[in-house]
């Protein structure tokens, strides 16, 4: 039986992670974390029943022990809880489902102790992949990417080689905001940003799905993971989000992955790699229409987060860290709504234009550029 530590199990990745193994009932908890949301990871600790878990807040860490006071289940708190539930020796997977540059470290140490990471941390490749995608060759371990994205190229690219391959193209649904102009962004609302068509997801991811700030992260981290240039990789735009993504080969051939907008599907893929297995599912498959998939190209200069994205890994080092952490600084703003929606993509542009990149940065550099970040914009 596979046994796993889910980073991350009160969030959207995390829930439907457990939902998964909850319906199959052949996967083993062995550890869970959580930021701050305490009565969650109550009932799950309850239902899943876990050796380990881990709440990053110290304070909320205490009143789970007080409330538990189970000699079973062992609290942890801060990165070092995090780290020791990443390499726990009875555990084969990592499912790194936490937000922010805090996973780097847990899934580096996860690496290190031969443990197969399923990855839906995003900032793990955009700001360390220099790092990690080396260490995870040299340990034999497998980075199963969860994003749909990046599972439908994982799935595209099996049994080609590499040399074939004419370049990688990523689609966006183009979030909630698809055709608009800057003027009619410049009155949009926290709700509207909120409000995505088709996918179900957090709160941050799906502000960056509006911006368009999502697929230039996903951007960077394709080239890490697929270890590819990034002249060869495109974004295109697909409303419908059922084709998740393409690869074109040099025979002018395009494979594309599809199926409907459900995060479980390449959730599960990371699970049970290479095996494919059915989805079980608590609601009936809803059809999807093939006869109505659009394409059409992304509007770079209206939605300037892509493009700095571009940019960003064009300048490479501890630029694209830059660019995460400006953009964590303006979403979390914009989620107060101390500044519009438009204020995102300056605030991110504004950092870049202030670094000098750092290449081949180590995790000392890549953290303190992350700070460095926070305080300039602070300033600001």
């Amino acid at each position: 039986m596979k046994k796993i530590t889910i980073l991350g199990s009160t969030g959207s990745i995390g829930t439907q992670t457990l939902d998964i193994i909850n319906l199959n009932k052949d996967i083993q908890v062995i550890g869970l974390s959580t930021y701050s949301n305490i009565d969650l990871l109550q009932e799950q600790i309850h239902q899943y029943q876990p050796k380990k878990v881990c709440v990053m807040d110290p304070n909320k860490a205490i009143e789970l022990k007080n409330r538990l006071h189970s000699k079973t289940v062992e609290v942890l708190t801060g990165i070092e809880g995090l780290i020791q539930l990443a390499t726990l020796n009875e555990i084969n997977m990592v499912v790194t489902a936490i937000v922010g540059m805090i996973g780097i470290l847990p899934t580096i140490e996860a690496i290190k102790a031969s443990k197969d990471i399923a990855l839906a941390n995003k900032e793990t490749l955009v700001t360390a992949g220099n790092i990690i995608m080396p260490l995870a060759k040299e340990k034999k371990v497998s980075i199963l990417p969860v994003d749909s994205e990046h599972c439908a190229i994982f799935q595209c690219l099996k049994n080609e080689k590499k040399d074939s391959v004419k370049r990688l193209i990523l689609t966006a649904s183009g979030g909630p905001f698809r055709g608009k102009s800057i003027q009619e962004l410049s009155k949009v609302t926290l709700q509207d940003a909120l409000n995505h068509p088709n996918w179900s997801m957090g709160k941050k991811i799906t502000i960056d799905s509006a911006t368009l700030m999502n697929k230039g992260l996903e951007v960077i981290e394709a080239k890490w993971l697929f270890d590819i240039n990034m002249d060869k990789i495109d974004v295109i735009i697909h409303p419908q989000s059922i084709v998740h993504s393409m690869v074109e080969y040099i025979d002018d051939s395009i494979i594309a992955q599809m199926g409907n907008p459900d995060m479980k599907i390449p959730i599960q893929y990371a699970l049970y790699y290479p095996k494919r297995k059915a989805l079980k599912k608590n609601a009936p498959t809803q059809t999807f229409g093939f006869m109505d998939l659009t394409f059409e190209k992304p509007d770079y200069q209206t939605f300037r987060c892509l493009e700095l994205a571009y940019e960003a890994l064009k300048i490479e080092g501890t630029m694209p860290t830059v660019l995460n952490a400006s953009n964590e600084y303006a979403v979390k703003r914009f989620l107060k709504k101390e500044i519009h929606f438009l204020d995102i993509p300056t605030t991110v542009e504004y950092a870049m234009n202030q670094h000098t990149a750092i290449q081949n940065p180590t995790v000392d550099d890549i953290l303190e550029t992350e700070q460095w970040t926070y305080d300039l914009l602070e300033r600001r």
